[in-house]
């Protein structure tokens, strides 16, 4: 059974960074494409970025600049490091990955993790 941990989550104040992680463990196989989605109160769950193993990526407009996504192929594991953040980051997010190519992976999902953007 695959699991998706995510960790790194808290609370920071506006401009402040934090690094997100999720590792992917019970996976016999590499995970093509992973990623990063969030998830405000009264909002739906929106892509904030997406990287394939070949390290090709697809982030949203709104992150864009402030937001690095990277992956450890060999440890099925992805990172989200978020600068600049803004009170308007403030969301729960989940680490998702894809056994193919897709500019929205979806396949397995994480539990998630509180991330908090205080002014």
């Amino acid at each position: 059974q695959v699991h998706l941990v995510e960790s790194g989550g808290g609370s920071v104040q506006a401009g402040g960074s934090l690094r997100l992680s999720c590792a992917a463990s019970g996976s016999t196989f590499s995970f093509v494409t992973m990623g990063w989605y969030r998830q405000a109160p009264g909002k739906q769950r929106e892509l904030v970025a997406a990287i394939t193993s070949i390290g090709s990526t697809n982030y949203a407009d709104s992150v864009k600049g402030r937001f690095t996504i990277s992956r450890d192929n060999g440890k099925n594991t992805v990172y989200l490091r978020m600068n600049s953040l803004k009170p308007e980051d403030t969301a729960v997010y989940y680490c998702a990955a894809d056994r193919s190519v897709s500019l929205y992976p979806n396949d397995y999902w994480g539990q998630g993790t509180q991330v908090t953007v205080s002014s």
